[in-house]
């Protein structure tokens, strides 16, 4: 058993996982997708190639722990989806986040407008 296997039997498993794994459960917050979609996304995000021995055994644990679901697309394709849980850990990470970044009414207007960016 790993260690983020071992960590997901405790509460709060989000509050445990590595910035790999959040990032890997903020994209699947977007649409489910197959493994090489996530491969890309994490790509564009890191400007640098990310090896399929790091992606899938992460794509693994967090299937293990409950954050996504795994179903076959194909004999040969695998698409990840992310569950009731996931969505969980990607809202309590987003709610940690901006309470140490919203301080003042300056920041929350920040935070406000890249909302009304991402919704238009």
């Amino acid at each position: 058993m790993s260690e983020a296997q071992a960590v997901s039997k405790n509460t709060g498993v989000g509050r445990n996982l590595t910035a790999f794994q959040q990032n890997i459960l903020a994209i699947l917050a977007e649409e489910p997708m197959y493994g090489l979609a996530i491969k890309r996304e994490l790509e564009s995000y890191y400007g640098s190639e990310v090896n399929h021995g790091r992606l899938y055994p992460n794509l693994d644990d967090l299937v293990g722990m409950g954050l996504v679901e795994k179903s076959e697309l194909d004999k040969r394709t695998n698409q990840y989806e992310l569950t009731e849980e996931g969505r969980k850990a990607v809202l309590t990470r987003l709610e940690w986040v901006l309470s140490k970044y919203v301080t003042d009414d300056s920041r929350a207007s920040d935070v406000a407008g890249l909302i009304d960016a991402q919704s238009k």
